[in-house]
């Protein structure tokens, strides 16, 4: 984990990265992602205007793109040949499986066995990404007990592992990594409200 926190110590400062991060952002998921006027919603709840930031329109259809992509940058980085993730509704596991597809690492996705019945259609896309998905039966079956396989798995094989955490939790440098790669979404949607409506909103 001191390795991960150097390694992300230097690379949010390094232009490289933040260039490299910023091409692809901007050339493969998609980036900036629209800001939308829903009217309809706007005129239906009678008073203030209501846009969506239609992070769905991204490559892999959600906002953990953003993440993804700037861990995966780290992990090539570090030299690791094997990534894994956790998941609970699957969007991070398609994400994850993905970018792991996009740079040639082998991937695996934990994912409670509740989630992998309730979740088949992503399961079926993180598997056609080449990625395998571990069901995890202990506990409820949920992302949390994922989390807990994924740690496991990681801590056993941290030499050549990156474990790509999909939200903001675990330890430090964690939660500041996926919240520095999610907030692309607020600094755009700030310079979009501002040249759509000439204010930011109340």
């Amino acid at each position: 984990i001191l390795d991960l926190e150097e390694q992300w110590n230097h690379a949010k400062n390094d232009p490289e990265f933040k260039a490299e991060l910023q091409n692809l952002s901007t050339h493969y998921a998609g980036r900036p992602s629209k800001l939308y006027f829903a009217e309809g919603l706007t005129k239906h709840l009678g008073g203030a205007k209501v846009y969506f930031k239609r992070e769905d329109l991204n490559h892999t259809g959600s906002h953990k793109i953003n993440n993804c992509l700037g861990q995966i940058l780290l992990a090539k980085r570090m030299g690791k040949k094997r990534i894994i993730a956790e998941t609970g509704a699957g969007q991070h596991g398609v994400a994850s499986a993905t970018v792991a597809a996009r740079f040639g690492y082998p991937c695996v996705v934990y994912m409670g066995a509740t989630d992998v019945a309730r979740q088949s259609p992503n399961v079926f896309r993180m598997k056609l990404l080449g990625a395998e998905v571990r069901p995890v039966t202990a506990g409820h079956g949920t992302l949390k007990d994922a989390m807990n396989e994924a740690l496991r798995d990681w801590v056993t094989n941290v030499e050549d592992t990156y474990y790509l955490i999909g939200t903001a939790a675990g330890p430090h440098p964690y939660p500041e990594m996926v919240r520095d790669f999610q907030s692309v979404i607020g600094s755009e949607a700030r310079a979009q409200m501002l040249e759509q409506e000439g204010r930011l909103p109340d």
